[in-house]
């Protein structure tokens, strides 16, 4: 399995996957805010989406596993 990061500390806006889905490299997963932007979380590998780790609202830290892909 994969992990997909947190590239910073931020707030989750929403998810645009669920468990299941194919994803190629850099589909965006999540989209998160931080500073006051909106910064994509992409698939580092391209495969199937095995578990999602936060939902929307929450806060995570810098290298926190958002997502798991096989």
């Amino acid at each position: 399995m994969t992990p997909v990061t947190a590239p910073m500390v931020g707030k989750v806006l929403n998810i645009q996957v669920k468990v299941g889905d194919r994803v190629q490299e850099d589909d965006t997963i999540i989209v998160m805010e931080a500073m006051k932007m909106e910064i994509p979380v992409v698939a580092p590998v391209t495969g199937t989406i095995q578990e999602i780790k936060v939902a929307a609202g929450d806060m995570v830290e810098s290298e926190a596993v958002v997502a798991l892909i096989e």
